[in-house]
């Protein structure tokens, strides 16, 4: 009989807009990490015939050419009275197995890291064993959201909340104001504090 395997530490990372969180991931993967995203697990869930379907019976016009167009369902959803919740009901369920499997196969990483952009908005942070919110100065998050055709980084028709009580709320607060190797930098100390490193 071996040792039993240690316990992998089990991360939530979040970030507002245009703070980097997809780059901290990215990093968090390149330091030896398990990653996912809860944004992919959502895009992949909506090409699933089962999200498909039943989105395509409660808001018919966002379904176009048999795909969803995730514009059109965010102004429906947005814009019909109980649609988000409609919506959070039929994806957040499911997005919950994804990150339970992954985190059953995730074995000897130094982490899983989970990025949730809503991690505190949705009450999520008490599956983690830690969190990390990656900040950035204002004008920064603008320029990023901007180049991604976000038009402001104000947050999120008031959905998320700021990035400064995202880093409150935090176990860690990373800033990303600087090169990706800083970053990186950044993330392997928390790694290391957290003993997965």
């Amino acid at each position: 009989m071996g040792e039993p395997a240690a316990r992998v530490p089990f991360i939530g990372l979040t970030g507002g807009l245009g703070a980097g969180k997809s780059t901290a991931l990215a990093c968090l993967e390149k330091l030896g990490a398990a990653t996912l995203s809860t944004d992919a697990v959502v895009h992949e869930l909506y090409a699933s015939d089962e999200v498909l379907s039943e989105v395509a019976k409660r808001f018919p016009g966002a379904v176009k050419d048999g795909q969803v167009d995730r514009g059109s369902l965010a102004v429906s959803a947005f814009g019909e009275e109980g649609g988000r919740e409609w919506l959070e009901g039929l994806l957040w369920p499911l997005v919950g197995e994804r990150v339970a499997s992954f985190r059953a196969s995730a074995h000897g990483v130094p982490a899983a890291v989970v990025e949730v952009p809503l991690l505190f908005e949705s009450g999520m942070e008490e599956v983690f064993d830690h969190t990390i919110a990656v900040v950035a100065e204002e004008s920064t998050r603008a320029e990023r959201a901007a180049a991604r055709g976000h038009e402001a980084v104000e947050e999120r028709a008031g959905r998320q909340l700021s990035q400064e009580e995202k880093s409150h709320r935090a176990d860690f607060t990373v800033r990303n104001d600087g090169t990706r190797e800083e970053l990186k930098a950044e993330l392997a100390k928390v790694l290391e504090s957290i003993g997965g490193g």
